[in-house]
C-alpha cells in the first residue's frame, strides 16, 4: 500500500531542466535537485534511495578545454552545466529515471521499469486519420497546457553576476517549455562589461548536434504521450526527401495551410493559426540586456518555398551522398569541419562534405520554411520542427548502423564550448553527455518503420494486395501460356499425321494365265487357275512406309 502511495504521488513527475521541484529557495541554496520521497518516518528519501530507486550524487563535471572560439570563463549559466544551479542531482538505479527516478528509461516501462517496450516512428503520411488526430490533438494540448512539472529562469546570468540577484522562474505550457529549451540552449551570452557575445550555441555547428537532438525529440515525445494517454504513442517523421514543396504536409489536414500571401500567416481552418509564439526576438533580449520569459510575440509564420536559393527541398541523393561520409566528424570540430559527416548532414557543408556558407540538408528544410521555422532559437515553435527532426535523426541512425563508430568518434577535448565528449548537455536534468546518445534507437525502445527487419516470408512482405495482384496476374498468365502450349502441340501433331501417316496400298488376288509359249504349245487353250475354296479371292495388304 505504502508502495503504492509513492507511485501515485510521483507518477506525474517526470526528468527535465529546472524541474519545478528544484527551484526553491533551499534548492537552490544548498545546491541540491535531489526530490524527496516520502517516508513512514516522515523524513522524506532523497531520489527514491529508501526504495532502491536511486541516490543524491555530488555532480563532477568533465572539465577537458574546449576550443579557443569561446574566451570567457564564468560569465554565462550554461558553463560547466548545470553547477551555477546545483552541484547534487539524482543518480539512478538500473532502469529507473528521471530528475527523481520516479520513471523509467526510455524503452522501459513497468512498475520496476524491466519490461521493455519499442515504439515505431513512421512517416506522417502512412498514419491513419485518427493516429494523425491524436498527434495533433497532443500538440495542441500541450500548447495550451501549463506544465506542473517546469518552470523556466527568466532572470539573466549577468545579473547574478553584477547584482546578486536571486533567479526567478516562470510558469509556462509544456510544449513552450520544450521551445524555450531549444531558444535557451543557442541564445547569445550577455556579458559583464555590457557587450554580448554571439559565436556560442551548446547544441549545434559541432559534434553534439545530433546526439542532443536525440534526446530532446524522446523528451518531447514522452510528453506529448501523457496528453493522448497512450504508451504506444510516437512521433511521426517528414521525408521530405525530393518533394516539390510544402504541399502536403502544409495543409489543414496535417500541420496548418499556409495561402499564398506575404504575412505568411496560417490559415484560418487549422488550430495552429491561434498559437502564439515565444522566444524570437533575440536582437530585442540583447538590445535591453533581458532574455525570453515565455511571453507571447506573435503567430506562427510561415512562407514556403519563397526564398529564392532554397526554393526547393533537399533530394534523395544529396541523403545518399552524405551517407557516404565515414567520419563522424573531422577538425576543427565546428560549421568549418570537412568530409564531416555531423557537420554536412546539419548543413553547413555540401552534401559532398565541403563546407559552404550556403545552407544543405537540415539547415535547407529550416531555410526553406521562410518563418518561425527558419531562426534558430524560434524554430521549435513550429510542429514542423518535430516531424523535420525525427526525419533528420532516422538518418542519423542509417549512419550509425552503416559504419558502427566506437565513441572515440566523439572529439573528447577542443571542440565548441558544450560539444566534448563528457560534457553535460544543456539543459537537460537528468545530467547526459554526447556519448550516451551516440548508439542505436533500440537502445532507447524505439526503431524508424523503413529501418525495421523482420524475418517474414516473401508474401508477406510484398502485402496483401500485392501479394494477390501478383498471384491473379500470375494465374492468368499461366493460363494463357496453357493455351498457347495446347494450340501449338495440336498444330504439330496435324502436320506430323501429315506428313508421317501410312500409306496402304491395296492388292488383289486375280487369275494367272499361263505362259504365252505353254499356250500355243498346247494348242491355245486357255486354263484359269481356281480361286481358293471356290470363294472370291481373299484381299490382301502391303503397307508401305513412304
Amino acid at each position: 500500500m505504502f508502495r503504492v502511495l509513492f507511485f501515485s504521488l510521483f507518477l506525474g513527475t517526470c526528468y527535465g531542466q529546472f524541474p519545478r521541484a528544484c527551484t526553491d529557495d533551499l534548492s537552490l541554496s544548498t545546491g541540491r535537485c535531489c526530490p524527496l520521497w516520502p517516508t513512514a518516518d516522515g523524513t522524506g528519501s532523497s531520489c527514491g534511495e529508501a526504495l532502491g530507486r536511486g541516490t543524491c550524487r555530488q555532480i563532477q563535471p568533465d572539465d577537458s578545454p574546449h576550443s579557443p572560439s569561446y574566451p570567457y570563463v564564468g560569465v554565462d549559466d550554461r558553463e560547466r552545466w548545470p553547477t551555477v544551479y546545483w552541484n547534487w542531482t539524482c543518480e539512478c538505479r538500473d532502469n529507473f529515471y528521471g530528475f527523481d527516478c520516479s520513471e523509467c528509461k526510455y524503452g522501459y516501462v513497468g512498475p520496476n521499469c524491466t519490461e521493455r517496450k519499442v515504439l515505431i516512428r513512421r512517416n506522417i503520411f502512412d498514419l491513419s486519420w485518427w493516429e494523425r488526430r491524436q498527434f495533433l490533438r497532443a500538440l495542441d494540448e500541450s500548447k495550451t497546457t501549463v506544465s506542473e512539472r517546469w518552470v523556466i529562469p527568466v532572470t539573466p546570468y549577468v545579473d547574478f553576476l553584477t547584482n546578486g540577484t536571486k533567479p526567478a522562474f516562470a510558469n509556462v505550457t509544456t510544449y513552450n517549455v520544450l521551445a524555450w529549451m531549444h531558444y535557451y540552449v543557442s541564445r547569445n551570452v550577455l556579458l559583464p562589461d555590457g557587450g554580448v557575445f554571439e559565436s556560442v550555441d551548446f547544441a549545434h555547428e559541432g559534434p553534439v548536434f545530433l546526439p542532443w537532438h536525440r534526446l530532446f525529440l524522446l523528451l518531447w515525445e514522452r510528453e506529448l504521450a501523457r496528453f493522448v494517454d497512450d504508451e504506444n504513442f510516437a512521433i511521426p517523421y517528414w521525408d521530405w526527401r525530393g518533394l516539390d514543396g510544402c504541399d502536403d504536409v502544409c495543409t489543414d489536414d496535417f500541420l496548418g495551410a499556409t495561402p499564398q500571401n506575404i504575412s505568411g500567416l496560417l490559415s484560418n481552418e487549422t488550430v495552429f493559426s491561434d498559437w502564439q509564439v515565444i522566444c524570437t526576438r533575440d536582437d530585442e533580449y540583447d538590445a535591453l540586456r533581458t532574455v525570453c520569459d515565455g511571453s507571447p510575440e506573435g503567430p506562427l509564420l510561415r512562407n514556403p518555398g519563397t526564398v529564392p536559393d532554397y526554393s526547393s527541398l533537399p533530394t534523395w541523393q544529396d541523403v545518399r551522398d552524405v551517407l557516404e561520409l565515414d567520419q563522424y566528424e573531422t577538425p576543427p570540430y565546428d560549421r568549418s569541419a570537412n568530409f564531416s559527416f555531423v557537420n554536412t548532414l546539419e548543413g553547413f557543408a555540401s552534401p559532398d562534405g565541403i563546407a559552404s556558407v550556403r545552407s544543405y540538408l537540415h539547415n535547407a528544410v529550416h531555410r526553406f520554411m521562410n518563418g518561425t521555422l527558419s531562426s534558430v532559437g524560434s524554430s521549435a515553435n513550429d510542429p514542423i520542427f518535430i516531424i523535420h527532426h525525427a526525419y533528420v535523426d532516422s538518418i542519423y541512425e542509417v549512419w550509425l548502423r552503416k559504419f558502427r563508430p566506437n565513441v572515440s568518434a566523439l572529439i573528447a577535448e577542443n571542440a565548441p564550448i558544450g560539444h566534448n565528449r563528457g560534457s553535460y548537455m544543456v539543459p537537460f536534468i537528468p545530467l547526459h553527455t554526447p556519448e550516451d546518445f551516440f548508439t542505436l534507437t533500440t537502445d532507447f525502445g524505439y526503431e524508424y518503420d523503413y529501418l525495421i527487419v523482420i524475418d517474414v516470408a516473401w508474401w508477406e512482405d510484398l502485402g496483401f494486395l500485392k501479394f494477390y495482384g501478383m498471384l491473379v496476374g500470375g494465374m492468368m498468365i499461366a493460363g494463357m501460356l496453357l493455351v498457347v502450349t495446347v494450340a501449338t502441340t495440336r498444330r504439330f501433331c496435324c502436320q506430323a499425321r501429315q506428313i508421317y501417316r501410312p500409306k496402304i496400298r491395296r492388292i488383289v488376288r486375280v487369275p494367272v494365265g499361263p505362259d504365252p509359249a505353254e499356250t500355243e504349245s498346247s494348242g491355245g487353250e486357255t486354263e484359269t487357275t481356281p480361286l481358293i475354296n471356290k470363294q472370291e479371292p481373299q484381299p490382301r495388304y502391303a503397307v508401305v512406309y513412304l
